[in-house]
């Protein structure tokens, strides 16, 4: 089944706007690994580079639970694969699975909608995780849209190295 991806009205309210924008790359990430088997997503890019579809989803994972999570919710929670911090061990996806990688992205994109919705404004603090510098949840919420806008143009071309497949 093909991934819906739509994004805001060109007229929509900045909150709206921001929300759509995001949901739109977080599906065209989902779009990007939508038809292939979990050898096809661990598939990496070229040497040196261990850069995968699956490492991709994983990292998103990581990057959602710690901006919404653990910076605007102030949860003290850990990383989703590293008690240490290590961002760089969501990447190896050595064993991972679809069913692994995707219930983790899936399960923190909810939290990061709840935790968007519940909140008063845009206005909304937390503080930035290795500076300490207080930062609002629209600064989160566009560091995001750019974060996936960014690993989606990765994975547009480790897709097209995988079956040809361009566009989306």
């Amino acid at each position: 089944m093909p991934i819906e991806r739509t994004g805001p009205s060109p007229l929509a309210g900045e909150r709206e706007m921001l929300r759509g924008y995001l949901d739109f790359h977080r599906a065209t990430l989902a779009a990007k690994c939508e038809g292939l088997s979990d050898d096809d997503l661990r598939r990496r890019s070229m040497p040196p580079s261990t850069l995968s579809l699956l490492g991709l989803v994983r990292h998103m994972a990581e990057v959602e639970r710690t901006w919404f999570r653990r910076v605007i919710n102030k949860e003290d929670v850990p990383l989703v694969w590293s008690e240490d911090g290590d961002y760089q061990v969501a990447y190896d996806d050595t064993g991972a699975t679809r069913a692994e990688a995707f219930g983790a992205w899936e399960a923190e994109i909810e939290h990061a909608r709840r935790i968007e919705r519940e909140a008063e404004s845009l206005d909304v603090t937390g503080r930035h995780p290795r500076t300490g510098e207080e930062l609002s949840l629209r600064m989160v919420m566009l560091h995001l849209i750019e974060e996936y806008a960014r690993h989606n143009g990765h994975a547009d071309f480790l897709r097209e190295g995988i079956d040809g497949t361009v566009g989306v």
